[in-house]
């Protein structure tokens, strides 16, 4: 039978809890643990601004501008020497400017025929043929002057009308390139609008998300909380040693515990 060799005495440590320190710490974990079992008290206002009262008035009026449609939004140039064209604008200038011209031309000759007669009369040569030769001489100028009323008349209504229709169309290319740049700005506005909306809406469920996530690492948190109360508590170490038994002292306790059990068994079967 061999003898296992004896083993060396070894030197074990182990921390505990200062005793000046316990009950302190004792009533700080218990007040912790109560504090980390109270439940969650959610916030129950609301979690973003949301938009303002002015915000929201601007928002509806963006939404209901109109962009201009295509006829608004296109020019359409004239030619003023197409058919037509011309006559329209240069008609009522000759309408309002010639007529009184002639008018005022016919009565000059009107007097100056009257004129004659009397002078004639006067001299009794009434209805002579120097009369008749005076009167159509009379009567030419006349429809001379007409004619030059008429020849510039037309020239100025074609002067006139030419410069309506550039007036007239230059206009309405402005007025077409007003409704363009609106309709631009109307998108542009409701672009900028749209962003300002769109960052409202994202700053609440961004304010959502964090209330969702504050809510579901709450427990996470509690543990954390009760984990750090146990950080740099006061402890103190104690020292000890022991030696490992050898194999015949095991084999000593191990006959001393048989020997026992026999003995108690006799005893309790009366066997002495």
């Amino acid at each position: 039978m061999t003898i296992p060799n004896i083993g060396a005495n070894q030197i074990a440590e182990e921390s505990s809890l200062s005793s000046w320190a316990g009950p302190y710490v004792t009533e700080m974990l218990g007040r912790g643990q109560a504090l980390a079992g109270l439940p969650y008290q959610a916030y129950m206002g609301p979690l973003a601004p949301g938009q303002s009262g002015l915000q929201q008035q601007a928002f509806q009026g963006l939404g209901a501008l109109q962009t201009p449609n295509a006829q608004q939004t296109t020019y359409d140039p004239m030619s003023f020497t197409a058919a037509g064209t011309a006559q329209q604008y240069m008609t009522p200038y000759l309408q309002g400017a010639l007529q009184p011209q002639y008018d005022a031309a016919s009565r000059q000759a009107q007097i100056a025929a009257q004129n004659l007669q009397s002078q004639y009369g006067k001299a009794g040569a009434y209805g002579g043929s120097r009369q008749g030769v005076a009167e159509a001489e009379l009567q030419r100028g006349l429809l001379d002057r007409m004619a030059g009323i008429t020849g510039q008349g037309y020239q100025d209504a074609f002067t006139q009308a030419q410069n309506q229709f550039n007036t007239e169309q230059a206009r309405q290319m402005a007025a077409t390139g007003q409704a363009q740049q609106y309709g631009l700005d109307v998108l542009g506005a409701q672009r900028t609008g749209g962003a300002e909306q769109r960052a409202i809406t994202g700053q609440g469920i961004a304010a959502d998300i964090a209330q969702f996530e504050q809510e579901r690492d709450y427990p996470f948190k509690n543990v954390q909380f009760m984990q750090s109360l146990l950080q740099g508590l006061p402890l103190e170490t104690q020292s000890y040693s022991y030696s490992q038994p050898t194999g015949l002292e095991s084999l000593a306790g191990g006959v001393g515990g048989v020997k026992s059990t026999l003995d108690t068994i006799n005893e309790y079967l009366g066997i002495g």
